[in-house]
């Protein structure tokens, strides 16, 4: 939960993001404090996907300003790649390098653009696949490993260079379901370590069980954000309650 000494690591303010004629974010304000953990939720199309896109600058935004650390991100002159080097992302689908080993995988970025020598980047990955049982996978490439297996290490190679924001889009979403436990585990382990994530997911008992705050995205506003006992136990908005009924019955 976030305390009164908590430090904004990301701020988006009045985003508009349009696709065409289609307005897929209409206003969006939202803040994410350090260590928080902040779980999006609403139906396919309510523009989580959108709103994480705009986080890192995969996708530019039409109006409002992005703050990362203080920062407007949001301008003509940022440099984009410095600054999705300070933002892990993982996403529906795995997207490691097929041609590429495990290893290679989770410490590209480390040795490409932190510069870390091939070594020091090794053994901090090796490090990370052996907490979560893939260190003998290590020198495999990704077609040998399970759908799990392979998100998980694609959320080790997110977050292998100490990313200050980790953002997680639907990351279960693409798995059998006996899969999903392994890869929401780790989302646990992660959060007791202390780090910052915005995930957008349709796992609704984890989200309440996990998250510090959640958020309802409905037509691309926010409906409605608070505690998972809030938004989950005493929803106020007509809109959530219905879409809430879906999940839990």
């Amino acid at each position: 939960m976030r305390s009164q000494n908590a430090v904004e690591v990301l701020r988006v303010e009045n985003i508009w993001k349009s696709y065409g004629d289609k307005e897929v974010l209409r206003g969006i304000d939202l803040a994410v404090n350090s260590h928080e953990v902040v779980a999006l939720i609403g139906a396919s199309g309510s523009g989580k996907s959108t709103l994480l896109r705009t986080m890192n600058l995969l996708e530019t935004i039409d109006d409002g300003q992005v703050w990362l650390a203080g920062t407007d991100i949001s301008t003509p002159t940022t440099k984009a790649d410095a600054v999705r080097a300070r933002i892990g992302v993982v996403f529906q689908h795995f997207n490691l390098f097929p041609h590429l080993t495990v290893l290679d995988n989770v410490t590209l970025a480390s040795r490409q653009v932190l510069r870390i020598s091939r070594a020091q980047a090794e053994a901090r990955g090796l490090e990370l696949l052996g907490r979560i049982g893939l260190a003998d996978q290590a020198r495999s490439f990704p077609d040998r490993l399970s759908g799990g297996q392979q998100q998980r290490a694609a959320i080790v190679r997110a977050v292998a260079t100490n990313p200050e924001l980790l953002l997680l889009d639907e990351i279960t979403s693409a798995l059998d379901p006996e899969l999903v436990t392994e890869v929401l585990d780790l989302v646990r382990e992660l959060k007791d370590d202390g780090t910052t994530i915005v995930m957008a997911t349709h796992e609704m008992a984890f989200a309440r069980d996990v998250a510090d705050r959640v958020v309802f995205l409905d037509s691309g506003t926010i409906a409605e954000q608070g505690t998972p006992a809030e938004v989950f136990g005493a929803p106020k908005q007509a809109r959530t309650r219905e879409f809430l009924s879906r999940f839990l019955g």
